[in-house]
């Protein structure tokens, strides 16, 4: 009995040996099953891009529409050849209008109540500025007939957008988006008086008077609407290079409501530029072309030229925009003197030499500081031979 149990236990063992033997064998043979991982997918952002380059004041003093009179017809190109080819390059441009284009059937005037040609309007828009900002202390100059003419002709212009001079409530009140590369944009133009030349009453319209009120009723309705929003604001203190008190408080109140781009106009000549949180505050960007001539080391005879980057990120549902890419270039305002004044041009400092200005290094050295009086880090472009 005993020798039957081992053999039967033996046996037990051998079979259960076998099986798993057998088992392990199967499993072998069996095609292997691959471990299927599911492949998490980033998003790449999406990137558009607008360029902007923005000058300051066009204050057509009779000289300069003399100059550009010839053979019976009024022609500004030659005045604009060195700026052009700069402007093409961009899809935004923008310019301040200070003196009025109503045209030469109103009698063309000077200071102190200006008219100008709009010709030099044609001039512009051919040489690639799209926008443009109509309310200054100047817009009610010669009245409602100018500004109503003046209107008229910016409506004719389809892909301009002109702002802060209108010719009814309604056309005030209209929002204008545009969109480019897209990046949906718009502006707002205000000045802060007229010279004391009064608005009609119930014709508000004729010109965006400035209060944080208003600014802030017209950004509430558009701020959601675009992802690029731009102020011109025509403030300040003629001749002053430091911004005013006020000036100040209103580009913090301004960016407070998302401004992106504030564009300072007015003092006739250059004042700092810098950051407010995210805004980009240019304090003036003085003339771009006028005969005024002050004696106070060609102030108002060296301008500015500002360039930036619109950068719209989109990812996982998210738009973002940044500024990227600031530039700046001076700019000098050349004419010759004389009997008459002629031979207007506006040059970039780039290209200028010492027959235009014999001292232009040292106007560059004194009003690239001006530009970086409030952060040093602003870029100036150098002289070609700096």
């Amino acid at each position: 009995m005993k020798k039957k149990y081992v053999i039967f236990v033996v046996l037990i063992i051998v079979i259960f040996i076998s099986g798993l033997y057998l088992l392990k064998k199967e499993s072998q043979n069996e095609p292997k099953q691959e471990k299927k991982t599911e492949e998490v997918k980033k998003e790449e952002p999406k990137i558009s891009k607008l360029s902007l380059i923005m000058v300051g004041d066009a204050l057509l003093h009779g000289s300069v529409y003399r100059d550009a009179y010839k053979n019976g017809v009024y022609n500004f190109d030659s005045q604009l050849e060195y700026i052009k080819p700069i402007v093409q390059n961009y899809d935004l441009a923008f310019y301040n209008q200070e003196s009025i284009l109503g045209g030469t059937e109103l009698g063309l005037s000077d200071y102190p109540a200006f008219n100008s040609p709009q010709e030099f309007g044609d001039a512009m828009v051919n040489s690639g500025f799209n926008l443009v900002s109509l309310a200054n202390n100047h817009t009610m100059d010669r009245g409602e007939k100018a500004v109503l003419n003046s209107c008229e002709y910016w409506k004719s212009k389809e892909n301009v957008l002109a702002a802060g001079s209108y010719c009814s409530k309604e056309d005030s009140e209209a929002i204008q988006i545009r969109e480019k590369n897209g990046i949906k944009y718009t502006m707002l133009a205000y000045t802060y008086g007229t010279n004391g030349i009064s608005v009609p009453q119930g014709k508000e319209y004729l010109v965006n008077l400035y209060s944080d009120e208003k600014a802030k009723s017209d950004i509430e309705k558009v701020r959601d609407k675009v992802d690029l929003l731009i102020v011109s604001m025509h403030w300040g203190t003629e001749y002053q290079a430091e911004p005013t008190e006020e000036q100040k408080r209103e580009a913090e109140y301004l960016s407070s409501l998302g401004v992106d781009i504030i564009i300072g106009t007015h003092p006739h000549i250059i004042e700092p530029i810098t950051y407010i949180n995210n805004t980009l505050v240019i304090y003036s960007l003085g003339n771009f072309i006028s005969a005024q001539s002050t004696n106070n080391d060609y102030n108002t005879m060296v301008e500015l030229m500002t360039s930036v980057d619109i950068i719209k990120e989109e990812k996982d549902g998210q738009t973002s925009i940044k500024l990227d890419n600031l530039n700046n270039e001076l700019l000098f305002n050349y004419y010759k003197k004389g009997s008459k004044w002629t031979d207007f041009k506006v040059i970039p400092f780039s290209q200028m030499n010492s027959s235009y200005n014999s001292d232009y290094q040292r106007l560059y050295n004194k009003y690239s500081a001006v530009v970086r009086m409030y952060n040093k880090d602003i870029p100036v472009n150098p002289l070609p031979n700096i």
